[in-house]
């Protein structure tokens, strides 16, 4: 398959994928500098860090490897000046983030010499994102995990951006493998982000329990969650998602402020760290549609391999 150039500021990977990146702590030094060394593009997930502890990530990951490096930070956390100007201090490849739109982030990048990349989910904020200074732009669909900003599908979002766009596009939601990446590819995509497929990958710190929820998920499985931030997310059935499907007062002792606006429904972040602490009943398991396809656990250099070689996970046994 012949794969296209994705140029992120002025740094162009050996292969077109972004790792995305996957709150809290499930993107770390570890996983993002993985993806780099294999030839693609890692991403540290700050949402839920100190900026104290962005910075001691991204530091491993600049000792790991001398490949591509960013940070994706959510907008709706309180912390999220402070977060992006961490990393641009740190002077990372690029910084990403999406749930809300950020004008100033465009200024700290252009003053700090950092590309940013905005995730948006329609050609009208990548028309936005561009006019205020963008370097590339991630296109998200709705089958992506996590926070969503649309009930789109991918495939009809990336004709139109592309339509209005010259910056790089980055496709994202739901890939699985170097067949879906080629299909967005044939789309008008430069390059493809993919998040939860990593999630399933030796090198990612996420604990065995979590990994495994990802793998050979049923489509029953995969559900909506109405988040505190006032976005649905997508996420993996577990108890604690029916506890708040059933309408049980979730809401937290003690708030620390750590979302700009918030319901206070439950806590985000903390339902967020126990499921990556391990506690996967009681927290929340964010996934994309791609994990209906995820059929066992590899190393990262062989999830690159199939998406640079355009081809699909074979029927191997979960680990």
């Amino acid at each position: 398959m012949k794969l296209p150039m994705l140029r992120i500021g002025d740094r162009i990977p050996r292969f077109p994928f972004v790792q995305g990146g996957m709150a809290v702590r499930i993107s770390t030094a570890v996983l993002a500098a993985a993806v780099a060394e294999a030839g693609g593009v890692g991403t540290i997930a700050g949402t839920g860090m100190s900026p104290d502890e962005l910075r001691s990530e991204i530091r491993e990951a600049r000792r790991l490897t001398t490949g591509i490096i960013g940070v994706n930070v959510l907008f709706a956390v309180t912390q999220f000046a402070d977060l992006v100007k961490t990393a641009i201090m740190e002077k990372v490849d690029f910084v990403v983030s999406g749930a809300g739109f950020s004008r100033d982030m465009y200024t700290w990048g252009r003053e700090g010499g950092v590309p940013i990349l905005p995730i948006v989910s329609s050609a009208r904020l990548a028309r936005a994102a561009e006019r205020l200074g963008a370097s590339a732009i991630v296109v998200e669909g709705a089958e992506a995990g996590g926070h969503l900003g649309t009930d789109r599908p991918i495939r009809e979002i990336v004709p139109e951006v592309r339509g209005v766009t010259g910056l790089p596009v980055i496709a994202a939601g739901g890939i699985a493998d170097g067949r879906e990446a080629a299909d967005l590819f044939e789309l008008g995509a430069d390059g493809v982000q993919v998040g939860t497929r990593f999630i399933a990958s030796e090198e990612c710190t996420a604990p065995s329990d979590f990994k495994m929820m990802h793998v050979a998920t049923r489509p029953e499985d995969m559900v909506l969650v109405n988040s505190p931030v006032g976005l649905p997310g997508r996420a993996i059935r577990n108890p604690f998602w029916e506890r708040v499907v059933k309408g049980e007062n979730l809401e937290p002792d003690g708030c620390r402020g750590c979302l700009k606006q918030c319901s206070h429904r439950f806590c985000i972040l903390d339902a967020l760290r126990r499921a990556q602490q391990g506690d996967v009943g009681n927290g929340l398991v964010f996934s994309g549609l791609s994990a209906l396809r995820i059929k066992s656990i590899l190393p990262v250099g062989e999830i690159m391999r199939l998406l640079a070689a355009g081809e699909s996970e074979s029927f191997a046994l979960s680990t």
